[in-house]
């Protein structure tokens, strides 16, 4: 059995959002994705993309994905990677893919020079959360995520 991950190709938009829905499905978000492959397409391919891929194949079928994009700590002084989503199929999970992904991303920060790779996860989900720890992942619960979105959205923006 074998693993590679590699970055997306181009064409391979609608893999991603499949893996998207797939992870909104175990989530049970399915009903909050909006995205259509040509969403997908322009935020990866573009001449400045806004966000990255990489693909986890095993055996050459494709697995699972983490998606991601640049942020930046001005504490640190550095960018980092903000790991919007990850998913490996529940077929093949167990293999060391999700991790090999994790792996991979570190890798891309230190290469780069950059402060941290960074991510958020559902407080329900005891099996990620017990994963992330094992991999030195530290919870951060003085945190609170927040979004702006839709209606109250622009509400805000007509406010400035």
């Amino acid at each position: 059995m074998s693993l590679l991950i590699r970055k997306v190709r181009a064409g391979e938009a609608g893999l991603v959002l499949g893996f998207i829905r797939e992870l909104a499905a175990y989530e049970k978000l399915s009903h909050e994705v909006e995205a259509t492959e040509a969403m997908i397409a322009a935020a990866l391919f573009s001449e400045t993309p806004r966000l990255f891929c990489d693909i986890a194949e095993w055996d050459g079928e494709p697995v699972g994905f983490a998606v991601w994009f640049v942020n930046f700590s001005t504490f640190a002084g550095k960018p980092g990677v903000y790991l919007e989503d990850l998913f490996v199929r529940p077929s093949h999970r167990g293999k060391g893919i999700g991790k090999a992904l994790l792996r991979y991303l570190a890798q891309t920060c230190v290469d780069n020079g950059w402060s941290s790779l960074k991510w958020a996860v559902l407080d329900w989900n005891a099996p990620s959360i017990a994963f992330y720890k094992s991999l030195g992942a530290v919870m951060l619960d003085e945190w609170t995520l927040c979004r702006v979105s839709g209606d109250a959205l622009a509400r805000l923006a007509q406010d400035v």
